[in-house]
């Protein structure tokens, strides 16, 4: 896209209409008609400038990436600046857009029909009756002079302004400027085709949503407006991305309060009782699914824009066709993406955060992408989310669903289950030959070698090595307030060791508060024994088979006293699964607190051993989604699915 002086594209234009209407195309161009553009370059046959129009195209411009046929409709959408638009004239003169890029991929086509319906129903009704459209990056035509004169353009902070864009309206409706909107022309427009390309333009507009939430803009707009203007404007900005923010934290109550249920046994009482006294509503209302906004209804407007586009009939055909495309699967892991980056920047964002901008790109990327570019992308928002939900739903299963039965189980987790396994997934299910088996094998060789790269600090670069990763991930925890904020939020994973403790058979009926101090002792063990590990590794290559025999004889010994416990104790196979329930997401929580605390952990010198503790999750983490990859590319009919 680039920004050109209208007057120059009108003689273009001019020139080009004249020389099809005067002459015939195939004959040679001849010297009176090679000077006629330099000599009269507004005298075109129903395409004549007057002095006014000439003048006011000097002081507009607009986005230029048109079409032949749109660009003669260039004097009407200008002729809107003297039209009567309401009580102020118009300042920015919005336009359709023509997503082109949907016939790429599945992807592509999932991002064009859900920006069709944006500008189109979206845009169309912002601008009337709601009079509250923004200008939102799209091909909007500019009253240059109104907005140079009022503070700019655009805003110029890549911190509180990341979204630049919209800040543009923000400035217009302040000044009281108005917007409008108009379907009689439009412009083409690419929009990304890949996935990563996808997740990165909607982290940003996620993350600059945040900002906006922080921003003066914002505020000085929630106190003028009126409050139905407001209430739109909430709505059609930061509203959308905070419910679905709320949509997320309310997943996680939902699974908290029956894995609180579950350890309690307050469920099981409370069915009891409602049993005995044949409240059939009580237990209805226990059994009850439990539901909550998931990927499908995003996709609501997108239905609406297909009726009114393309006819009911065909509306669900095309919809019927894009759930085979596993549509509801992308939707629902961008619903991730937007949740976590839009809750980060309202934790860590502000001028304290120096947030980089993220660059989208709009190349043609529909290529395979590395298991180590997506683990990397996509750890933190999605993989260690969905593995909190699929912990929850293994507790839940093994200690509070003795008496609901299977049916009720699945009824209640199918949801839930249906969201982890999105936000695990979807990366490789849309990835170029992402179940071949050689591309597999690669893929393989290429993560544990960026794993276990040691070495990171200046010029090292993420993709290049684990631990130069790692400290880019922990770089947006900046303030104090970040710090309790992660401390307080990270305590929720303690919460599982708790609970568990109490459900083993070795220590009886015994619910004392020292039940839960020995599970600590037992967790500080494991430390110790895991620091032993480590500290072997960094032993001397000369050293190589004493580290060998000390690492054997670490780990007979461990397993040693495990056996002797079962057989001496009353400790049980089940309970050794149910400690490694508990303990794995207490070791989490404590990594968490660590790196929240990362200046303070250096000072004392543990710094060292959080690291190895963190590739140590992040190894198993990454196996636990790489196996499922690697048994399905062993199937040669899985290997030619090409879902992109």
């Amino acid at each position: 896209k680039g920004k050109i002086r209208l007057s120059a594209f009108y003689r273009h234009i001019s020139f080009l209409v004249k020389l099809l209407f005067s002459r015939d195309i195939s004959s040679p161009v001849t010297d009176e008609e090679s000077t006629l553009y330099v000599n009269d370059p507004t005298d075109a046959e129903g395409f004549e400038l007057s002095p006014e129009a000439r003048a006011q195209a000097d002081l507009k411009f607009t986005y230029v990436d048109n079409y032949f046929e749109e660009a003669l409709k260039m004097r009407n959408i200008l002729e809107e600046f003297d039209r009567d638009h309401g009580i102020r004239p118009p300042t920015i003169l919005g336009v359709r857009e023509h997503v082109f890029t949907g016939s790429v991929s599945s992807l592509a086509s999932f991002m064009s029909s859900q920006e069709t319906s944006f500008v189109t129903l979206g845009q169309r009704v912002l601008a009337k009756p709601l009079k509250i459209r923004m200008h939102y990056g799209h091909s909007d035509v500019f009253d240059r002079v109104f907005h140079i004169t009022r503070g700019g353009i655009s805003k110029a902070s890549r911190v509180i302004n990341a979204s630049e864009d919209i800040f543009a309206g923000f400035n217009s409706i302040l000044r009281q400027g108005n917007i409008t909107h108009h379907e009689y022309i439009q412009v083409g427009k690419g929009r990304d085709v890949g996935l990563n390309q996808i997740a990165l333009f909607e982290g940003k507009v996620a993350g600059g949503n945040g900002e906006q939430v922080l921003s003066r803009d914002v505020y000085r707009l929630g106190q003028l407006l009126d409050f139905f203007r407001m209430m739109s404007f909430y709505f059609t900005t930061v509203g959308f991305y905070f419910c679905t923010m709320l949509t997320v934290l309310t997943l996680y109550i939902f699974l908290y309060g029956k894995a609180y249920l579950a350890f309690s046994r307050v469920g099981a009482t409370i069915r009891e009782r409602a049993i005995l006294v044949n409240n059939t509503a009580l237990s209805a209302a226990l059994s009850a699914q439990f539901l909550f906004q998931i990927g499908v209804f995003t996709a609501v407007p997108m239905i609406l824009g297909f009726i009114l586009e393309q006819g009911f009939l065909q509306a669900i055909v095309s919809f019927t066709a894009m759930q085979f495309q596993l549509c509801t699967v992308f939707f629902t892991f961008s619903i991730g993406t937007r949740a976590h980056y839009f809750g980060r920047t309202l934790l860590h964002g502000g001028a304290s955060v120096c947030q980089q901008y993220k660059t989208t790109g709009r190349g043609f990327v529909v290529k395979h992408i590395k298991f180590s570019e997506n683990y990397r992308l996509y750890s933190r928002s999605h993989f260690v989310k969905g593995m909190e939900v699929i912990l929850l739903l293994v507790v839940y299963l093994a200690c509070g669903n003795d008496e609901a039965g299977s049916v009720s189980y699945i009824l209640l987790t199918v949801s839930s289950c249906f969201l982890a396994f999105s936000w695990l997934f979807a990366p490789y299910l849309f990835n170029l030959s992402g179940f071949e088996r050689q591309k597999v094998v690669e893929d393989f060789k290429e993560w544990t070698k960026w794993l276990f790269h040691r070495g990171g600090g200046i010029g090292v670069e993420g993709a290049e090595s684990w631990e130069a990763w790692w400290e880019d991930e922990l770089s947006h925890i900046g303030t104090l307030s970040g710090r309790l904020v992660e401390t307080i939020l990270s305590l929720r994973f303690f919460i599982f060791q708790y609970g568990v403790v109490y459900k083993l058979n070795v220590h009886g009926s015994d619910t004392s508060f020292a039940v839960y101090g020995w599970s600590w002792a037992a967790f500080a063990v494991i430390l110790v024994i895991f620091k032993v590990f480590a500290f072997i590794q960094k032993i001397s290559v000369s050293f190589r088979l004493v580290r060998r025999f000390i690492q054997g004889l670490a780990l007979l010994v461990s397993l040693a006293g495990i056996i002797v416990a079962v057989v001496l104790t009353e400790l049980s196979v089940t309970d050794i699964f149910a400690c490694v329930l508990a303990f794995l997401p207490t070791g989490w929580g404590v990594l968490s607190i660590a790196c929240a605390w990362k200046p303070t952990i250096k000072r004392i010198g543990m710094w060292e051993s959080v690291r190895s503790l963190a590739r140590l999750y992040d190894a198993g983490m990454g196996m636990l989604i790489f196996l499922p990859v690697a048994l399905f590319s062993l199937f040669p009919f899985v290997s030619t699915f090409r879902h992109v």
